[in-house]
Formats: structure tokens, C-alpha cells, sequence
């Protein structure tokens, strides 16, 4: 069992990340984290792991964890065997074999007798039998480090275990194995991520916002549809409260009028009966107060139907005002872009592929690059690209202009303010106003205009691309995407798919996530070796 009561997180700064958070997760449940990027996902799950401390509130938790980050930073001087909690046994076990009889080495290795053999079976079977033990983390690449931590789970035997992001570096066999995990363990799990594959393996969501934390019984496709029915909701009581408005401001005009004429004929009849002046100065400053009591009525009414129509919108979905409507390529389809004959890439004197590869990407072609870590995705994109020349081999280019979009967003200058970057987009010389009416639709208001881009998220990053390919005049003829879901929020997730699904120029990817894939309608395929 793990309870969470009224937790709360902030910076040196002051700001609250999150207040007074209760949640109660039951033992053997698996459940899901899920919410915008900023919310604090990551930081809830540091604070169940013990990993920080927040500033109000208590964590009680029954049971041992274990704990996968999404960053590896902190256990980069680590040994394997340090990361895997088991250097310690390790080491016991040595001593107690070489005839030391000690009583502390034998209640650390506490009768675990076959541990080498079981760290060795987990290293197996999440494909890493070549490692050392103790060679340090930062040897090891992204998937690898992520899969040491998975095997930590089979060597420790949890009865919690915490996952944050552990599909961001796996490729589609580390996936597979994960997912193979979730649904045998009978641990608690809680986990954030993005995949969708492995959040319809949890029995309940829970959404953080800067409301708190709202539950909802089910996996992420239950979890899906009772957002769209909220949404709709939202939008039902957004079309309502815009009546009201407009019926609050009609009366206001209708009932100011007929005030001014009543106001108007009373004056005219006071005039005709002789009233003294002063008498009527009287009764005309009464008749203004009157006037302006309710004016002010009318305009506090007006305000509020105001307020909370404003509310409302900030809570709808906005997914789908962000889409970019991109131009079509002026390439004609089927038109061949790139060939290549016979090459490979050699790093250390190796080939990287064991056999020459032979392709061919025409305009309008969709396809996307498989293989497992280390295949030489990228490798393969940079030589697309030019940014790198096959060892062997030949490849020949036509003249298109190609849209980079990597897993950094390196395409973004990070020294340029938002605005200044949105700008250089602006080909076409559109107004100032439409540049910074797009910036606010893809959620840039003036406050964020002087930011720095080096600052920004992930998904922000993501945002201010799409945000500049929609002001340029120039459509891409090829959109290249190298892991780009990686470190987004599944709300920036369908931002990205709702801006490339229905792009008809060519799109070459490389991804693991098979929903994202199958939701841009990827069609052909090179898979590595």
C-alpha cells in the first residue's frame, strides 16, 4: 500500500508545483501518472521513491521499491552492480567464499546464495549477457541503461516498483519485454509515460493538473473517452455560457434604453408643469445615479458570465487548434528523392550493418526505420541527409528542401527568444499580428514572447516548430522525425500526430511507438540489422 497526504512541492522560488495531494494506491494495483508536461509527474514519483522530500505533507509506504528514473545522470559514476542494489551481496558473497566468516557479510547476503547466477539470468534476458558488473553506467547507451534498471526489477523482486518513462530509449524487443513484465508482475506499479501500449496495461489513471489529482477506474482508451465526453461537456457549457453572455449584454442594452426614454419623457412632462430648475437639476442628477446603479449591475453580471466563459476555455482540450495545416509538396508523386546502392557505415574498422543496404524514397512515400538499439537509425539518417558519407556504397539525391525534427529539436536556435524564432519563419512577410495571433493558438502568449528557447520543454519545443512551419510559406517536399515523441506528454503526442497524419509530402520516421506509427499511416518500412 502507498498513501500520499496532502503533499505538497515548490521551488527555491516559490512557486507550488503541486498542493496538498492525497492519493491512495491499493497493493498489487498497477497504475498510471499521466498529464501535461510541467505538472509534475516525474517529481510525484521522486517524492513515492524517497528520491526528494516535499515540502508539506507525508508518504507512507508498505513494502520495498525500486525505482527506474527516466534520467540517468545521478548514477552515471555507478557501477551496474551499484545501480542493481546488489554490489553489496556481491561483495559479501566474495568474502564468505574466500573463508571469511564474518556474521555482517552473511545477514547482508541474507541466504541469497545464487545471486550471481540470478543477476546473470535477468542481464540475459533483457539482451545485455555481454556487460560487466562493474563497468560504470555511462558506458553503456540510452536503451542499455534503461534495460539495467528493468533487469534490477527481476534480480530485486519488489513489492513496489515506480517507472518513470522506461519506454523513452527501449527499441520494439525491450518494449515487447516490458510490457511482457507489467502483465505477469504481481507487484504495485505505478508508472508515468506516454506509451499507450503500456498505459492500457494499468487498471487505473490518475491525471495530475494544477487542479490536484483526479482518478479515473480504467486504462488510458477508458481514460480517453471520459476526457472526450468531459471535453464535450466543456464545450456544452462553453456554447451555453456564450448565450448567456449575449443575452446578459442585450438586456443590459435593452434595459439602459428604455431607461434613457422614460428618463427623457418624465423630463419632458416635469418641464411642462413649471418645476423649478433646481428641482429639476435634482431629479436629473437622480435619474444618472439611478443610471449608472445599474449600469454597474448589469456590468458585475457581465463579468461574471465573462470570467467563467474565460475558465472554461483554458480547460478545453486544445490538441486541435495547434494543428498545422501544411502545404502540399510541389513535387509530383512517385518522383525519386534519394538512392542509394550498396552502402555501410564503418565505426572502429566495422561495418555497421552486417549487409550493404539498397534503397530507394520517392515523393509522397511514407516510411518508417526499424531496428533495435544500436542498429544505426540515425547513422542512417545523417547519410540521408548528408551530414555523414556511406563508407561504401553510392547515394544520389534530387534537389527538395527537407524538414529535420530530432529528438533535441536541434532545429530550434536556443539563444533566440520565441518570438524571434517564430519570425524567422516568416517568409512571406505576414503581419506582425498574425505571427503573434499563431504564437498565442499554439499556446505563446505575450509573456512567453521574450523567453529564451534554451529554457523551453520538450513539448514546447515541439510547439514553436509546428508553430513555424505554419507561419512559412515554403512547404517541406520531406519531413524526417527522429524519435519525436520521446519526452512529450500524450497531449503533445496528438498535437504532433494531428499536424503530420494528414501531411502529403514524403515522411520518413524513426519510432518505437507502434500507436503513433500506425496513427500517421506509416506504410513502408527498412528494417536494420
Amino acid at each position: 500500500m502507498l498513501f500520499l497526504h496532502n503533499i505538497s512541492f515548490g521551488f527555491p522560488a516559490g512557486n507550488l508545483l503541486f498542493n496538498s495531494i492525497n492519493l491512495t494506491i491499493p497493493t498489487h494495483s498497477k497504475s498510471a501518472l499521466v498529464g501535461s508536461n510541467g505538472t509534475g509527474k516525474s517529481t510525484l514519483l521522486k517524492i513515492m521513491a524517497h528520491e526528494i522530500e516535499p515540502l508539506e505533507g507525508n508518504v507512507n509506504i508498505q513494502g520495498d521499491i525500486f525505482y527506474v528514473p527516466q534520467m540517468f545522470g545521478n548514477f552515471s559514476d555507478l557501477t551496474i552492480a551499484e545501480c542493481l542494489k546488489i554490489d553489496k551481496k556481491l561483495d559479501a558473497l566474495q568474502k564468505i567464499t574466500n573463508g571469511e566468516v564474518d556474521e555482517i557479510y552473511f545477514e547482508i547476503l541474507h541466504d541469497d546464495w545464487d545471486i550471481e547466477e540470478l543477476c546473470q539470468t535477468a542481464l540475459q534476458d533483457w539482451k545485455l549477457e555481454n556487460l560487466d558488473l562493474n563497468q560504470t553506467l555511462e558506458s553503456l547507451s540510452g536503451g542499455q541503461k534503461t534495460k539495467v534498471f528493468l533487469a534490477g526489477i527481476q534480480i530485486n523482486k519488489p513489492e513496489i516498483i515506480l517507472l518513470d518513462e522506461p519506454t523513452n530509449h527501449l527499441d520494439l524487443e525491450g518494449r515487447n519485454l516490458l510490457y511482457d513484465l507489467i502483465e505477469k508482475t504481481n507487484s504495485t506499479v505505478v508508472i508515468v509515460s506516454h506509451d499507450r501500449i503500456l498505459l492500457n496495461l494499468v487498471d487505473v489513471i490518475f491525471e495530475l493538473s494544477n487542479q490536484g489529482i483526479s482518478t479515473y477506474g480504467g486504462n488510458y482508451d477508458f481514460y480517453a473517452e471520459q476526457k472526450e465526453i468531459e471535453n464535450e461537456a466543456l464545450q456544452n457549457d462553453i456554447h451555453s455560457k456564450e448565450r448567456a453572455l449575449k443575452k446578459a449584454k442585450e438586456k443590459e442594452r435593452e434595459t439602459l434604453e428604455r431607461k434613457q426614454k422614460l428618463d427623457a419623457r418624465g423630463e419632458g412632462k416635469q418641464k411642462k408643469s413649471g418645476v423649478a430648475r433646481i428641482m429639476m437639476n435634482t431629479l436629473r442628477n437622480n435619474a444618472e445615479k439611478n443610471s449608472s446603479k445599474l449600469k454597474s449591475i448589469h456590468a458585475e453580471k457581465i463579468n461574471d458570465i465573462s470570467g467563467d466563459l474565460r475558465d472554461l476555455r483554458l480547460s478545453v482540450r486544445n490538441a486541435d487548434q495547434m494543428k498545422v495545416n501544411f502545404n502540399d509538396s510541389n513535387l509530383h508523386s512517385g518522383k525519386i528523392l534519394i538512392s542509394a546502392e550498396g552502402i555501410n557505415f564503418k565505426y572502429d574498422e566495422e561495418n555497421l550493418w552486417k549487409e550493404n543496404l539498397n534503397l530507394e524514397i520517392r515523393s509522397g512515400d511514407r516510411i518508417s526505420i526499424k531496428g533495435s538499439n544500436g542498429s544505426g537509425k540515425t547513422t542512417l539518417i545523417k547519410l540521408l541527409l548528408g551530414d555523414l558519407q556511406p563508407s561504401v556504397g553510392t547515394i544520389s539525391k534530387a534537389d527538395f528542401q527537407t524538414v529535420y525534427i530530432d529528438q533535441e529539436y536541434s532545429l530550434i536556435d536556443r539563444n533566440a527568444t520565441v518570438y524571434d524564432f517564430a519570425q524567422q519563419f516568416n517568409d512571406n512577410a505576414i503581419p506582425e499580428s498574425e505571427v503573434r495571433t499563431l504564437l498565442s493558438r499554439f499556446l505563446f502568449g505575450k509573456e512567453n514572447w521574450d523567453k529564451k528557447c534554451d529554457v523551453l520543454s520538450g513539448g514546447e519545443r515541439l510547439r514553436l516548430l509546428l508553430c513555424g512551419l505554419s507561419i512559412s510559406n515554403k512547404a517541406p517536399d520531406m519531413i524526417i522525425l527522429d524519435e519525436p515523441t520521446n519526452n512529450l506528454d500524450l497531449q503533445n503526442v496528438e498535437i504532433l500526430t494531428n499536424s503530420i497524419k494528414y501531411y502529403l509530402g514524403t515522411l520518413v520516421v524513426i519510432s518505437h511507438d507502434g500507436v503513433f506509427l500506425e496513427e500517421i499511416g506509416m506504410i513502408g518500412k527498412i528494417l536494420l540489422k
